[in-house]
């Protein structure tokens, strides 16, 4: 009698601590929120005797954009994925031109922020962008204009994050180190995204190699907004600044991302991105040859599959 008294309650005791077990597994997974949208747009123009014009081709374009975000007590733990890869390619026929990319994007964030009092978190912030593929002025080209790391940008900032509304959060850093990454020497001779050039000697000799590596010391601040609009129309957006406060702090670096998201069922669905930068150390060169710093800009349209999982 005595052993099966024991042998009960050891069960009553492995009962209730699996049970605690459990439910501190399930506690801790309510502190996170996860969520990832896969979609994949597409377009396609044929012509046949079309006295206006036009090339038969196909277009592509496959994003990932995924979060994990840690709430618990003070602290808050915020991290982002968006990834882009486009290209369209003219299949007319005698056509010889290879496949064109369109689209070409990693960017990584993570930031972490320890509550100071209601909506406002000292934080720290670290970012991450480049490309995945070669790219080229032209389709003919050769010799690439870019590449994976070939710009790199990483950020790394240490300020407030004033969050006011689920919607809305304001980045602001007095103290932020910027970056720029050209992993290949001859766009780094050539001074390309910033970075110092090579050193010539008077008949081109090559006396010193460009750098691949340029540092900045500035101010910076990022303001996200993300908000369903209305039924199956939700927007997200995000616009990031950076002041040098060592060369000309008045130019300031920018970088604006809008994406509309229109949901047309659990499957399909359309998107707009519109995407400006603007960059005081980059030269670019006009259509008419004048080569200085200039505004970006990017519009993609699409309509497609579109999957979202969360938890």
């Amino acid at each position: 009698m005595k052993t099966k008294i024991l042998a009960l309650c050891v069960l009553t005791i492995c009962a209730r601590n699996g049970f605690s077990q459990d439910t501190t597994k399930v506690d801790e997974a309510q502190k996170w929120k996860l969520e990832s949208i896969y979609s994949l747009n597409g377009s396609q123009s044929s012509f046949v005797n079309w006295n206006a014009g036009g090339r038969n081709n196909i277009s592509l374009l496959g994003t990932v954009n995924s979060f994990a975000n840690y709430n618990f007590e003070k602290n808050k733990w915020e991290n982002e994925i968006s990834l882009a890869l486009g290209g369209i390619k003219y299949v007319s026929k005698g056509s010889t031109e290879p496949l064109q990319k369109t689209d070409d994007k990693i960017d990584l964030t993570s930031t972490y922020g320890y509550k100071l009092k209601e909506n406002l978190y000292a934080s720290v912030l670290l970012n991450f962008k480049t490309q995945m593929l070669d790219g080229f002025n032209n389709p003919a080209d050769s010799i690439r204009a870019s590449g994976f790391l070939a710009p790199g940008y990483m950020n790394l900032a240490l300020g407030l994050d004033y969050s006011p509304t689920k919607s809305l959060s304001i980045f602001l850093s007095p103290l932020a180190l910027k970056l720029t990454i050209v992993n290949d020497q001859r766009l780094a001779n050539s001074g390309a995204f910033g970075v110092k050039g090579a050193e010539y000697d008077g008949i081109g000799v090559l006396i010193k190699k460009g750098e691949m590596f340029r540092e900045e010391i500035g101010a910076y601040m990022r303001i996200k907004f993300n908000k369903e609009l209305m039924k199956n129309v939700s927007l997200k957006s995000k616009l990031e600044l950076f002041s040098n406060y060592q060369n000309n702090p008045q130019n300031i670096d920018v970088n604006a991302e809008s994406l509309f998201i229109f949901k047309i069922n659990d499957w399909f669905s359309a998107s707009l991105q519109w995407n400006l930068l603007y960059d005081d150390d980059i030269d670019i060169r006009d259509i008419d040859g004048n080569t200085g710093p200039r505004t970006q800009f990017k519009s993609v349209l699409g309509i497609g599959v579109s999957y979202k999982m969360n938890n």
